[in-house]
């Protein structure tokens, strides 16, 4: 059956998974919105049926950091390219970062970016407005609903977006106006540790080094200071993309609800240790560095178990096949990963690591509670028709013989064969993708925050 985009469609025989239960619904979806949840909707809707039996209906997955390089990089990626690709691996909505070019360091370039959005982004969006040392005075009068947070580099950043002075980080850990999100590394040791490998290596480091030179005390460091801080000025704190076991301990095993300093985990670091530098050099180089396989195992048991870590995100941060491949000074830090999110995470379902209820906890329902996402993030009566239908890859096709429509057009997952597939998503009640078919039609919206 041929698909046309319709405000009206009624999902049937779904095994709904939703603030941590399970059940067999039909979902009535109206204007953008569901409208009804039952077991049995009849009546003249007018509607497109979709058959979502045998799989599983999940809120679609509400990425917190995303790299789509628009403005400034169109050769990595793009938010019209990045975000379809996003929708294809079920996420609906996303936050983007700050550092692209112009860095989203003013309004007139935050607006610029949301100008672009509302042009070209297939996935409902939102952005984080950047810090450096010369705009705290624009930070402090910043509209709370206007943006999704505030993102500090205390760690390596490019241009002037690192921030190591003690004065700027106490005035901003003091008065800004949102969730602040922090990228942590100590850049003194990360220095010093370059500098120990350059002599030995020279310019050619093997990439497993990334992992020696970014390790474990660079991130536990700059993360304790990092939470001291939020501590000392009641900020409400989200530190990214935690990458070890020795950094769980900075984090209180509390509801969200319970606790202002919280923490992201990315699928990249749930998904490779350090033994996969050996086949995958530089295309899994990134920042905080992909470490050892306890420390993964620490992660993962710690998002299953407790509630240390609060959220998934992906960190997609797109480059070009050419440019992985140089040097390690030159190769750039960053994974392209959007397109395989949750068949990534699914992956950890599957082998009984994490519950799918906790996984749509942990990519949905606290995300929209941490930002105050209104009317998102959730299965509910009147709530936004963000969804996604995942079912088993009964084909066994794998990942290097589907096509690939993120830009740089590589994945690290290209040696992958999933056991779940996201069938359909659909984003404020629009088809973008469903049995293999783009929608490039559907538009994705500003997410309203609500503080």
């Amino acid at each position: 059956m041929s698909f046309k985009n319709s405000p009206n469609l009624i999902i049937r025989n779904a095994n709904i998974v939703n603030e941590g239960k399970q059940y067999y619904s039909d979902v009535l979806i109206r204007h953008g919105r569901i409208e009804k949840i039952h077991p049995n909707i009849t009546g003249a809707y007018h509607a497109k049926n979709i058959d979502a039996e045998g799989s599983w209906l999940i809120p679609g997955m509400i990425d917190d950091q995303v790299h789509f390089r628009d403005p400034g990089a169109a050769h990595k990626g793009n938010i019209a390219s990045e975000s379809m690709a996003a929708t294809i691996g079920g996420i609906t909505s996303y936050m983007d970062m700050p550092n692209t070019n112009p860095a989203t360091l003013t309004l007139d370039a935050l607006t610029q970016k949301k100008q672009i959005a509302k042009r070209h982004s297939r996935a409902n969006y939102a952005f984080h407005f950047g810090v450096s040392a010369h705009n705290l005075n624009i930070i402090e009068q910043l509209d709370p609903k206007s943006i999704s947070g505030v993102k500090v580099f205390m760690g390596a950043s490019t241009g002037d977006m690192l921030v190591d002075d003690p004065k700027v980080l106490e005035r901003l850990f003091a008065n800004v106006p949102t969730v602040l999100l922090t990228h942590c590394e100590f850049t003194p040791a990360i220095k010093a540790e370059e500098n120990f490998y350059f002599q030995k290596y020279g310019e050619n480091i093997p990439a497993e080094i990334h992992a020696q030179i970014r390790n474990k005390h660079v991130c536990f460091e700059s993360s304790k200071l990092a939470v001291s801080l939020a501590e000392k000025y009641a900020t409400q704190l989200h530190v990214l993309h935690i990458t070890t076991a020795k950094e769980l301990c900075l984090f209180k095993n509390l509801p969200l609800n319970r606790k202002h300093i919280t923490a992201e985990v990315c699928i990249h670091h749930l998904s490779f240790d350090d033994a996969d530098y050996a086949t995958l050099g530089h295309l899994i180089k990134c920042n905080p560095a992909i470490k050892t396989q306890q420390d993964k195992d620490a992660l993962i048991n710690a998002l299953a178990n407790s509630n240390r870590l609060d959220i998934i995100g992906t960190d997609h941060a797109p480059h070009t096949w050419d440019e992985k491949h140089q040097s390690y000074f030159y190769a750039p830090s960053g994974l392209p990963l959007v397109q395989h999110a949750l068949p990534a995470l699914m992956e950890l379902v599957a082998a009984g690591k994490l519950s799918i209820e906790t996984l749509v906890q942990k990519t949905a329902h606290q995300v929209a509670d941490l930002f105050r996402i209104k009317d998102r993030g959730y299965i509910r009566e009147g709530y936004w028709a963000d969804l996604v239908i995942l079912r088993e890859n009964q084909q066994h096709i794998a990942v290097k013989d589907q096509k690939n429509y993120m830009k740089c057009n590589w994945t690290p997952f290209m040696h992958k064969t999933f056991a779940y597939e996201v069938s359909t998503t659909i984003v404020s009640g629009q088809l973008a993708w469903h049995q293999q078919q783009l929608f490039l039609n559907c538009q994705g919206q500003q997410l309203e925050i609500n503080r």
